[in-house]
């Protein structure tokens, strides 16, 4: 297959353009480079340095190569800045979505995969959340990716295109074959920034809230392994194409861990003391999030194999280590 991994220069797009590459497949990353990076690319896939505000270059991009899906990738992420910013996450969010959907009509593409969030589901009225759970997200960040999983219901109904939205958690660890080696740059996700404090380069990690409903009163979370993202994505891709079939599915280990649970694990693995401090909680934070992946085993044959906690950090401090 010919595949356009739109914002594939970055930290799971580059795992995810692998994952397809080893499978054999034609790729053309679209990146505007603004967090992703020119180390994250690989030889043997294209590279079109554009933005998916333009327009113009999105849709010559399209035209001009032929593809048989896209994944969609590009977005802002961090959930309490799109508290503070929600412009910022309309415009590359929503607005950049619906260019791309409308260039892929224009220009025949069919299959889209999209990278969702288990931020749509917000505040969890039971756990493990499954895809039947309620939607009413907590963040701004998680109403832009409902609302963009709702635009794709409409295109779909309109236009005939297929999509797969994948709802997952918390994205974590470098790959298990050490081919990506880019470091996030300015991350907000709890694991890159425990790195960040293990190498030195940031001073302390803190910990947004202590006092939550949980074991030890700070937030768990649902943390996924990235090559277990791409490989997600690979298979919800061929479930589409091959069912001419829309899916929407979590992605998740199944097991959640706390903040400190995964500071005590990233200290003992890494030898370094991380200091850490507690602050005041942020806004739309849920206490618990962690998911059923019950329908991705049914449906794509799919389960989580690298999303245990020794093996997310032990990859990560061998990038960051270095």
């Amino acid at each position: 297959m010919n595949i356009l991994v739109i914002g594939g220069a970055g930290y799971i797009g580059s795992h995810v353009t692998a994952e397809f590459l080893e499978l054999g497949c034609k790729c053309t990353v679209y990146d505007n480079l603004s967090s992703g990076l020119r180390e994250n690319l690989f030889p043997a896939a294209q590279f079109v340095h554009g933005d998916i505000h333009d327009y113009p270059a999105l849709l010559e991009t399209m035209k001009n190569r032929a593809f048989d899906a896209l994944i969609h990738l590009a977005a802002s992420k961090a959930a309490g800045e799109s508290m503070l910013k929600p412009e910022k996450y309309s415009r590359n969010n929503i607005c950049g979505t619906v260019n791309i959907l409308n260039a892929a009509c224009e220009t025949g593409i069919k299959n889209i995969v999209f990278s969702s969030s288990a931020a749509v589901y917000g505040e969890p009225q039971y756990t493990p959340i499954d895809e039947k759970h309620p939607t009413n997200p907590e963040n701004y960040y998680g109403f832009t990716k409902l609302e963009i999983e709702r635009f794709l219901g409409w295109y779909e109904k309109l236009k005939g295109r297929r999509y797969a939205s994948l709802r997952y958690f918390n994205a974590a660890g470098y790959d298990v074959k050490e081919r990506i080696k880019g470091l996030e740059q300015n991350p907000s996700n709890l694991i890159p920034v425990i790195m960040e404090a293990a190498c030195g380069t940031r001073n302390e990690l803190h910990i947004f809230g202590d006092d939550y409903d949980t074991p030890d009163g700070t937030c768990i979370r649902d943390y996924i392994h990235v090559n277990d993202l791409a490989t997600g994505h690979a298979a919800a891709l061929d479930y589409i194409v091959k069912n001419n079939k829309s899916l929407v599915v979590n992605l998740g280990s199944e097991s959640g861990y706390s903040v400190k649970e995964v500071l005590l694990t990233a200290r003992k693995i890494t030898g370094k003391p991380i200091p850490a401090k507690t602050a005041g909680r942020r806004a739309g934070d849920p206490a618990k999030l962690f998911s059923s992946a019950a329908l991705a085993r049914e449906l794509l044959g799919w389960k989580a194999r690298y999303s245990d906690m020794e093996t997310l950090i032990k990859t990560s401090w061998n990038v960051y280590n270095k």
